[in-house]
């Protein structure tokens, strides 16, 4: 990928945290690679090399700035709103599938050859897909390194490494130190046995409030609530469950994580962040949007807005489809329902497995998982848990559903599509193809896959004109309020209609 030269000297020589995460900055006289804030001196132009990924950069040689935390500035925008492959490939990465399924998987999960794949990732970022798995690991080992108790040899297996010393060799050439000599330069911790502490990024403006309300206003007992500042939420994860709580700040999210099994690290932080749209650049969508009269004065009053997103692509296609036409309180309590019957289920099948002679059962021959877990309590402790799996909601009996034939069929057959892998609501998805996948079900219509789309998919130009909420927004702001003349109007907000849509029902 193209760099200026000139744009990113001057974004470095001022240090502005705008561009952290879309590139990196390597000096040649120190080996050293920094994020374009880092408050140390700024370096000399002979000595000065860009980079698009931390990975193009530990590829070259340089190794990460202690200073300024290079491996944790936010993602680039351009991966979080891209529909590209390339753009498809990073969130995968960033959700860990090679980690999981390797790069064949990925290549599999995205319709192309694995040497197609990384030809595209390396033309862009500098770095192909092995690279920029092993940039993550890094990643994912110091937290673990820094936050936990767990022997070095765990960690290595829990980030993802295939050995022992590989994972030594990645952390003293990313990091100019031994995983030991990370572990004892980390501050004191007074902090609860368990649980793995860690900042989030973002670019600023964030506009909290916005953010917390649209999730409490909507959240789902047992799943999801908010206390005060605090979002807490479960989390189903590939290897296990976990629960975890965000707190946004000034420049970051805290964030607290109990996770059943720390390989799952990768993808709860890349969900949290997705969640809370933490990788949006806010000044390109409050420019656009600011420029129109009808919204200026909210976007300055209120910069920042982001789109909550989603955690479970199949969750958030399941709440589009329950709050067809009802409230979001009548949402709620069928959701709420449904959760609950789901919950009833797992106890009667866990009851059954204990009996003695069963196979899960102390002493059967029931295998049990050596994976490395957070030490301290389970990851469910604090009372939430996640969403359904699709197979797990398409197994559900009809009484589980509370409400019309025609509703609880759709649910059904998105379940199926979902858990055989015929409809992709993953991060890496196709947009286009979900969508078209997700209007061939029965009863899913325009307004149910749009809002899928912004949601669950990250599209961030969905617009949503037969929304009764979003006209009454709209009328308020003196906009055209018919279905037809509002969505012309909408023209003007692309490529950020999603924002646009947030505001609006703000205003409504």
């Amino acid at each position: 990928m193209e760099l200026d030269f000139e744009r990113c000297y001057r974004a470095v020589d001022s240090r502005d945290q705008r561009f952290d995460g879309w590139f990196f900055t390597a000096v040649t006289s120190t080996r050293i690679y920094c994020r374009p804030s880092c408050p140390a001196i700024t370096p000399k132009r002979e000595n000065v090399t860009f980079y698009p990924s931390a990975a193009a950069a530990q590829r070259a040689g340089f190794r990460a700035c202690k200073r300024c935390r290079p491996d944790a500035a936010p993602g680039s925008p351009e991966w979080d709103v891209r529909a590209d492959l390339v753009g498809r490939a990073m969130r995968l990465i960033g959700d860990g599938v090679v980690d999981r399924e390797g790069v064949p998987g990925l290549a599999s999960r995205l319709g192309y050859t694995e040497r197609h794949l990384h030809r595209l990732l390396t033309a862009e970022l500098g770095a192909g897909p092995l690279a920029l798995a092993r940039a993550q690991r890094a990643q994912t080992a110091r937290i673990l390194i820094e936050t936990t108790d767990l022997g070095l040899a765990d960690i290595a297996f829990a980030a993802g490494f295939g050995s022992v010393r590989q994972f030594n060799d990645t952390i003293l050439q990313v990091y100019a130190q031994a995983p030991s000599q990370l572990r004892d330069r980390r501050p004191a911790r007074q902090t609860e046995s368990g649980t793995i502490h860690l900042r989030l990024a973002y670019r600023s403006p964030l506009h909290i409030p916005s953010l917390l309300d649209f999730l409490e206003l909507r959240a789902l007992p047992g799943v999801e609530e908010r206390s005060g500042a605090t979002y807490h939420r479960g989390l189903t994860l590939p290897h296990g469950t976990a629960t975890v709580a965000l707190t946004p700040a000034d420049r970051w999210v805290s964030a607290q994580l109990r996770m059943a099994d720390v390989r799952d690290l990768a993808p709860a932080v890349a969900r949290c962040r997705r969640l809370f749209d933490l990788d949006a650049d806010p000044d390109a969508v409050d420019a656009t949007l600011g420029a129109d009269p009808a919204l200026a004065a909210a976007v300055h009053a209120e910069p920042g807005v982001r789109v909550p997103r989603a955690v479970d692509g199949f969750e958030m296609a399941v709440r589009a489809v329950v709050g067809q036409q009802v409230s979001v309180t009548g949402a709620r309590t069928t959701l709420t329902r449904l959760i609950r019957a789901h919950q009833s289920a797992d106890l009667r099948t866990a009851s059954a497995e204990a009996l003695p002679g069963s196979a899960a059962a102390p002493g059967g021959d029931g295998s049990r998982s050596d994976s490395p877990a957070v030490p301290g309590r389970g990851a469910s402790d604090s009372g939430l848990i996640g969403f359904p799996t699709a197979a797990a909601v398409a197994e559900l009996p009809d009484s589980a559903f509370g409400m019309p034939v025609a509703r609880r069929q759709t649910i059904r057959a998105l379940a199926e599509a979902v858990a055989a892998g015929k409809i992709d609501l993953d991060p890496g998805a196709d947009r286009d193809e979900s969508v078209a996948r997700l209007l061939e079900l029965p009863g899913i219509g325009a307004w149910t896959a749009g809002y899928v789309a912004m949601r669950a998919i990250g599209d961030p130009d969905v617009f949503l004109p037969t929304d009764l909420a979003v006209r009454r927004g709209a009328a308020a702001l003196g906009l055209p309020a018919t279905p037809k003349a509002l969505a012309e109007y909408a023209e003007r907000w692309r490529p950020w209609r999603s924002y646009a849509l947030i505001r609006l029902w703000k205003s409504s």
